[in-house]
């Protein structure tokens, strides 16, 4: 019978770098500075789900602001905008979870794009 070793649990900074990655604009920029003195590889997974998660709001906001001009198409973003709304934020605490527990999870649908996307990042 063979054994797999299990990997070890991430440090207690590990995990602060993840979860202030999450924690507004500040604690994400804090979390990079963090990062930038100890680099682990909890810490990188998480920046980047972070940095997408918020590139990803910044653009739904913008579309968002452009669409509300058009009068048709605005009332159909009074139904969607919500849901979209929700989506994001729903995706945050997926990832600020998996942060907290000290997993490389990705967030659905859009995590493992922005680990291939921003895979230079933070490295």
């Amino acid at each position: 019978m063979t054994t797999t070793p299990e990997t070890p649990p991430p440090a207690t900074e590990d995990r602060t770098i993840a979860i202030l990655a999450y924690i507004t604009i500040i604690g994400f920029i804090i979390a990079i500075v963090m990062h930038s003195s100890k680099k682990t590889a909890l810490g990188t997974y998480h920046l980047r789900q972070t940095l997408g998660l918020l590139i990803t709001a910044v653009v739904v906001w913008f579309a968002c602001m452009i669409i509300a001009f058009i009068p048709v198409v605005n009332l159909v973003m009074v139904l969607v905008g919500p849901v979209v709304a929700i989506g994001l934020f729903v995706l945050w605490i997926m990832g600020l979870i998996a942060a907290v527990n000290g997993q490389q999870k990705p967030m659905p649908v859009v995590g493992a794009h922005y680990q291939k996307w921003f895979a230079g990042a933070f490295a």
